[in-house]
């Protein structure tokens, strides 16, 4: 199949009245750079592209005008952006080393095709960092077309620490990615959509 269309995403831009906030907040979840910051727009990377994100300053009371700006993902335009990891071990590490900043996840959810970790920045911009389940496109495909994906397709929370301690105690990776291996016995994840807070999505 040809693709005529982009190979990847360059950047994206925010427009912010919180911009220390953001900085500093992707500072400590992608070890940004700073690159350049004046009074209008500042520019941080992190990795061999010049900048993946663009800061537009806006004045303070923005604000007081827009105080339920944070809302606006739950109910119109882009409600997140996904990263992907390489393996599962990568993904809990990043993970742990967020726990350690006091960067905490506001959802945890197996979706079947991935095992996905889901945080808000300051502005209320969701970021997933997932990690894929299959080993092909065509495996997720697959699934995809599948009865289990039919049945639900939003997924299977998980608690991150006990997926996390289950990964060090050694056990393997294909088992730990399965749906419903990230809850300890006895506890009850929520398993479709009916079941998930709408505050969470």
């Amino acid at each position: 199949m040809s693709n005529d269309g982009p190979h990847y995403i360059a950047h994206w831009v925010c427009k912010t009245a919180r911009r220390q906030e953001m900085i500093d907040w992707y500072g400590k979840v992608f070890n940004a750079e700073l690159v350049h910051a004046d009074a209008t727009i500042a520019f941080l990377a992190w990795d061999a592209e010049s900048h993946r994100l663009a800061l537009i300053a806006l004045p303070r009371w923005v604000r007081l005008l827009f105080p339920f700006a944070k809302m606006r993902r739950k109910l119109y335009g882009i409600d997140h952006i996904a990263f992907g990891f390489k393996s599962l071990q990568s993904l809990l590490a990043t993970y742990s080393r967020l726990q350690e900043k006091g960067v905490r996840p506001v959802w945890t959810i197996n979706h079947g095709p991935t095992t996905s970790i889901y945080y808000e920045d300051p502005d209320g911009n969701r970021l997933e960092f997932q990690v894929e389940n299959f080993d092909t496109a065509e495996e997720t495909k697959r699934y995809f077309r599948s009865k289990d994906f039919a049945e639900n397709p939003i997924g299977v929370t998980f608690d991150a620490d006990y997926l996390l301690a289950r990964l060090q105690a050694g056990e393997a990776v294909t088992e730990l990615m399965r749906q419903g291996a990230g809850n300890p016995p006895g506890t009850q994840p929520a398993a479709n959509m009916k079941a998930i807070n709408w505050r969470t999505l």
